[in-house]
């Protein structure tokens, strides 16, 4: 997203992909909601649901809860399928469980839109071939083995 959009920092596709996932039940979030997601003091919240608000992505007042605006909605949502792509690709190539949100937050914000449509590309590929898919698992898990052992 970083590359299409140069107004937003990681941090702030952090808060605004937490803000759409927090408010998809009910609508909005409350900030109390927000920075305890995100392991953020209220305070550093605050300024950074503002810096949002500035952008015209969500609405925010204070003391009340925050929604999303058309445009940050779209953004969210953007931002929710792009961090989903490369965690099922980090699965498909038998990346552990434990270490997926690390690696998924780490490669985010810095892949380009055509290598996101790979990642996309190759888990449909699989999809579509579930004996490959099969196929690749086992390779894997039989690299992990033999690497263990050296």
């Amino acid at each position: 997203m970083k590359k299409e959009d140069k107004s937003l920092t990681a941090s702030m596709e952090d808060y605004l992909e937490m803000i759409y996932r927090l408010s998809r039940k009910t609508g909005f979030v409350r900030l109390h909601e927000l920075s305890d997601a995100l392991n953020v003091q209220p305070p550093s919240a605050t300024k950074m649901v503002q810096k949002l608000a500035e952008l015209n992505l969500i609405n925010y007042e204070k003391y009340g809860v925050i929604t999303l605006g058309d445009s940050g909605k779209v953004l969210g949502e953007r931002l929710i399928k792009r961090h989903n792509i490369i965690s099922d690709f980090l699965r498909a190539i038998d990346v552990t469980e434990s270490e997926i949100l690390e690696e998924t937050e780490k490669i985010e914000h810095t892949i380009s839109a055509n290598t996101l449509d790979r990642f996309n590309g190759f888990i449909e590929f699989l999809n579509y071939n579930p004996d490959i898919k099969l196929k690749l698992k086992s390779y894997m898990e039989s690299k992990q083995k033999s690497s263990n052992k050296e």
